[in-house]
């Protein structure tokens, strides 16, 4: 029997209304780029029948795609405007750089393995994203000294460093996800004032994280 083709929008569009909404993520504008940013044509080939599912997704070199959830909640929790900068630590499959490109007037987006990173860059370039800026190299604990109006993490790491706050703009804010397993806080920090910070945490979740992320001294007796 001749296996049926899938059907990608119906899946995407259960996609949004079995995972992310009942997630919390109700912002309009989010799930309807959700609609048009084709999550399938960033999953690898060999998952590309698992692009909507609700679980992490391999990328070469042991990492992972988002969990679909995570990539609308991060999305809809950094609010950002068409006029500001972001700065991405992972691009890991260009995917969730793409949605931060289709909000935002310009992404930096830093990427520690080059295969992850040329594969990125041409499938971003494939769908038009002029306004994205690959680098190659360890961004981890920071990159370089611009500032920015948003900065994420795409890996956890179980401390978030000063360089990161220190790189925003007046009213920006930073998401990460800090602490280790099997405790891990999904956290937004925001640019209040000169020295002032806001620090909301959203929910819990595990990622793995990123390679030489910032870790705390441990004590040796």
């Amino acid at each position: 029997m001749k296996q049926r083709p899938m059907d990608y929008e119906q899946a995407r569009f259960n996609m949004v209304e079995q995972q992310i909404r009942p997630w919390e993520v109700l912002d309009q504008d989010v799930l309807d780029l959700l609609f048009a940013v084709r999550r399938e044509d960033f999953v690898p080939a060999a998952h590309r029948s698992l692009a909507f599912a609700d679980l992490e997704l391999p990328l070469p070199g042991g990492e992972h795609m988002w969990a679909p959830k995570l990539e609308a909640r991060v999305l809809q929790s950094l609010k950002l405007l068409r006029q500001e900068s972001v700065l991405e630590i992972g691009t890991g499959s260009g995917y969730f750089t793409a949605l931060l490109a289709s909000r935002a007037a310009e992404v930096t987006t830093v990427e520690i393995d080059q295969v992850l990173a040329a594969s990125a860059a041409t499938k971003l370039a494939r769908h038009g994203f002029a306004n994205v800026r690959g680098e190659i190299g360890d961004g981890a604990q920071g990159w370089g000294v611009e500032l920015y109006d948003a900065i994420v993490l795409t890996g956890s790491t179980p401390l978030l460093p000063e360089t990161f706050l220190s790189q925003l703009k007046p009213g920006g804010r930073v998401f990460a996800i800090v602490g280790d397993p099997p405790a891990m806080t999904a956290r937004l920090v925001a640019w209040t004032t000169p020295g002032s910070r806001v620090t909301t945490d959203l929910f819990e979740t595990v990622v793995a994280p990123l390679k030489n992320a910032a870790a705390p001294s441990r004590f040796r007796f």
